[in-house]
């Protein structure tokens, strides 16, 4: 074989190579399954079915975003959204959870059936004003990502028995006990869990952009 033949099929090679990984990247599953306790055990359940009709639910709630808007759980009506909890002067690993945030913003900047609910583990300092510098500091878009504050047993309850962001190693949680979590949670227009991911992990936020494309088809 000549040189020039040999370099064609490694370049053709190569771009076979990069499709088929684009290719395998967004084809994990084409129906996401649904989650309703800490361990994140999958189930496979059927739309409209019975078993879902008594399935886990994220239930009511009213808090108050960086605006002094009323939030509830009726703002998510027939809205996907990826749900996380937060404090304002974390030190640690807030700041990247916010910044792998922005970029689901970004990736669903236009759409507004896409939305984004970070809570305040520390309410009681991040007020309202302090949660809109924030959000003007992080660039956030005000109807596309509510940064929320309010009763602190409210988002604990909410945090730990609802969204199941933080695991209970042993003994029960009480709400002197510190909510931090690196864990961001999908949940889709019926108010069921689809997903859990690491708010610090790349790859992770990829696959979970992926997966809200997966449930806008369902």
């Amino acid at each position: 074989m000549n040189k020039l033949f040999l370099n064609l099929l490694f370049v053709f090679l190569l771009i076979l190579s990069c499709k088929n990984k684009k290719e395998a990247l967004g084809s994990r599953v084409d129906t996401l399954p649904y989650y309703s306790d800490a361990s994140f055990t999958p189930k496979w359940i059927m739309p409209n079915s019975d078993a879902l009709s008594r399935f886990h639910k994220i239930p009511a709630f009213n808090l108050t975003n960086q605006n002094g808007e009323s939030i509830t759980h009726e703002t998510f009506e027939n809205k996907i959204y990826v749900a996380d909890f937060f404090f304002t002067t974390c030190p640690g690993i807030c700041p990247m959870m916010t910044r792998n945030m922005h970029k689901i913003q970004e990736a669903f900047k236009t759409d507004t059936d896409i939305l984004l609910l970070s809570h305040s583990v520390t309410p009681e300092k991040d007020s309202v004003p302090v949660l809109k510098e924030y959000a003007l500091e992080k660039n956030i878009q005000d109807q596309k990502w509510h940064l929320v504050t309010g009763d602190r047993k409210q988002i604990y309850t909410l945090g730990r028995q609802s969204y199941f962001v933080e695991e209970n190693i042993g003994e029960p949680l009480g709400i002197d006990d510190f909510l931090h979590t690196e864990n961001f949670v999908l949940v889709d227009k019926q108010k069921y869990i689809r997903g859990i991911y690491n708010g610090l992990n790349r790859t992770s936020i990829a696959q979970l952009i992926l997966d809200i494309k997966t449930l806008q088809k369902q």
